[in-house]
């Protein structure tokens, strides 16, 4: 059987990027039971040095539409880090999984050999697409994805393996 770079991304990406969405609803609503200002969560952090929850959702969906594109031979698209509420992430979520639907599966699938650039000067990386999905895209993707879950389930947001692991 062969290596389907589409199998390894898009589905994956929807599967945790949907649970994420499912968890901020959880987030919310411990948030009105606790009577705990949503900002406390969201702006909340495992340690000083780390990104917050929001920004821990905003890199996850960045990596989940920047490997969709590039893998896909596609313009990766530009969002604003703008999101203030459980509602705005939600819907970077939403937005991120409606793009990464819409890049053409067969450039996905044609990608394994195709060569990607990350950064740019002198910060640039060169990849082939199997190597940058694998060892690049997946890895921060569900780094990033991980550290948001673990910042609610640290607050005491009723949350378990199942809750990130999801459906698929």
């Amino acid at each position: 059987m062969s290596f389907s770079m589409y199998s390894a991304s898009a589905p994956v990406f929807k599967q945790i990027l949907s649970s994420l969405s499912a968890i901020i609803d959880k987030a919310e609503a411990h948030a009105t039971e606790k009577k705990i200002d949503p900002a406390a969560l969201l702006q909340a952090r495992l340690f000083p040095d780390m990104f917050p929850f929001a920004r821990q959702v905003q890199i996850a969906c960045d990596f989940a539409k920047g490997a969709a594109a590039r893998l896909g031979g596609v313009e990766v698209p530009k969002y604003d880090d703008t999101e203030q509420s459980f509602a705005d992430l939600k819907e970077r979520i939403a937005k991120t999984l409606a793009f990464v639907a819409s890049v053409p599966q067969d450039g996905i699938e044609a990608s394994a050999g195709r060569d990607i650039t990350t950064g740019s000067g002198e910060k640039a990386k060169q990849w082939k697409g199997q190597t940058y999905l694998i060892h690049y895209a997946l890895p921060h993707f569900y780094f990033h994805a991980t550290t948001a879950y673990d910042i609610l389930r640290h607050n005491g947001v009723e949350i378990g393996k199942k809750d990130f692991v999801g459906s698929f």
